[in-house]
């Protein structure tokens, strides 16, 4: 999975917002807002990567259980292709 084009990750001091550009702001026009552990899992989503490599890098960056970990990537994963922005 993958972050789709068009979607662009900006920092506000601690705020994290995905805007769309391009034509992807014709379809999608809605700020979301995230936090730095989201933000991180969409910069890692700026390549293909499989959900199992997004639990390792969240172990690896992160103090958390694999639970949690699986817990936190799992909902921020459905959250990102309910929003349309993951290609599978």
């Amino acid at each position: 999975m993958k972050i789709k084009d068009g979607f662009m990750l900006r920092q506000f001091g601690e705020n994290y917002i995905v805007v769309a550009i391009g034509d992807g702001s014709e379809d999608f026009n809605k700020l979301i807002t995230i936090n730095e552990v989201g933000a991180f899992i969409y910069k890692f989503l700026s390549e293909d990567r499989t959900r199992g490599e997004v639990v390792d890098a969240m172990l690896e960056k992160y103090d958390v259980t694999k639970e949690i970990a699986v817990r936190d990537c799992d909902a921020y994963i459905t959250n990102l292709k309910a929003a349309g922005l993951l290609d599978d």
